[in-house]
């Protein structure tokens, strides 16, 4: 075939695309329309990730499943925002890492709604002003978001899904590196670029920022100052980059949630994960008899953690991860044994164990 010969059947290809999505959209809404009659949620992790598998499994290639999770990740945000507009509230401002990881999961076609803080994206999907929100709960290297921990506790919201997003992160200024006094950004993000800051920086002030793209704001007018966010919030609000590359480890990923009112049905397959909250009584071999309702049933325990209750002195919740869902047999007669022994079990949400 000739150059015009290539491109015409690529023209009758696209022709063919655009119907075909077309229909499959107004497919998509009829189920939107059924949905909403039934009190059902538009938005399903596990039905989503089932579409993804599909797809992936019957792709010959040479399309990657990254690139055809991309593309189809765009066609569900726009049939999602015929059916029913979704608002997701994030931390923001607007170019954050949780907003990057937002669009990740849900796409452009949603609407957005950025929030101050981690407690004030909980109550924005409580009080209704948000469908869902996103918030991130912990990072390869520097661990617990605690904020987000702490909400959970205290929130009756539900975990419907996870979003894993690398993190690059760079040294943003308008200063050159000689004259910068200040270094600014979220917490965590500070912790990911402690050593390289000690090298490059040593003696600077580390000032701790609502979010991200926050410090990139604050350092865009103040001279000395820079910020440690993505090479997209410096893009987005036209703030020099002075070096790439900045965080300590060169494998860098940040696991978000999603939180919403409605938990989400399983994917099965123990392709699940399930969150838990749980406080020992006061008794020797408590928490380890907790910990066996899983080890004996053969689930996997992937992630514990400990936090102060805030309830009184020297009292602790443990936050557990395991691979399964709740209405899975052995998982639901682990939380009622779970139930028996502790003194308050509080089950977080079951989603996909995806979100890549």
């Amino acid at each position: 075939m000739n150059l015009d010969e290539i491109r015409n059947a690529i023209d009758d290809i696209d022709r063919e695309i655009i119907q075909r999505l077309n229909k499959r959209v107004r497919l998509a809404c009829e189920i939107g329309h059924i949905k909403l009659a039934e009190g059902k949620e538009i938005y399903v992790p596990s039905r989503e990730e089932e579409v993804f598998g599909h797809l992936t499994a019957k792709s010959e290639g040479p399309l990657p499943e990254k690139a055809i999770r991309k593309i189809y990740r765009e066609i569900i945000s726009a049939a999602i925002s015929l059916e029913k507009p979704l608002k997701i509230a994030y931390l923001g401002p607007e170019a954050t890492y949780t907003h990057q990881a937002a669009m990740k999961n849900f796409g452009s076609s949603v609407g957005y709604l950025p929030i101050g803080s981690v407690p004030d994206v909980f109550t924005a999907v409580k009080r209704g002003d948000a469908d869902y929100g996103v918030v991130p709960i912990e990072n390869s290297t520097q661990g617990t978001v605690i904020s987000s921990l702490d909400m959970l506790a205290e929130a009756d919201l539900k975990i419907v899904a996870q979003i894993m997003l690398e993190i690059s992160h760079s040294l943003i200024s308008n200063s050159k590196l000689e004259d910068i006094k200040e270094v600014h950004s979220k917490d965590n993000a500070l912790g990911q670029c402690r050593q390289w800051l000690a090298r490059m920086l040593p003696g600077v002030e580390l000032v701790e920022s609502a979010s991200t793209a926050a410090a990139v704001l604050y350092a865009k007018e103040h001279e000395g100052v820079a910020a440690i966010a993505s090479s997209i919030a410096a893009e987005l609000y036209d703030v020099p980059i002075i070096s790439e590359n900045v965080h300590d480890k060169e494998e860098n990923y940040t696991r978000f949630l999603v939180i919403g009112k409605t938990p989400t049905p399983a994917l099965g397959g123990g392709k699940d994960k399930t969150s838990l909250m749980f406080t020992v009584k006061d008794k020797p071999g408590a928490l380890l008899r907790a910990l066996q309702c899983f080890s004996f049933r053969g689930i996997n325990l992937c992630k514990i953690e400990s936090r102060p209750s805030r309830l009184r002195a020297w009292d602790y919740y443990f936050y557990v991860d395991v691979i399964g869902h709740a209405k899975d047999e052995n998982v639901k007669e682990a939380i009622d044994e779970l139930e028996n022994l502790c003194s308050m079990v509080k089950w977080l949400g079951s989603y996909p164990n995806t979100g890549v």
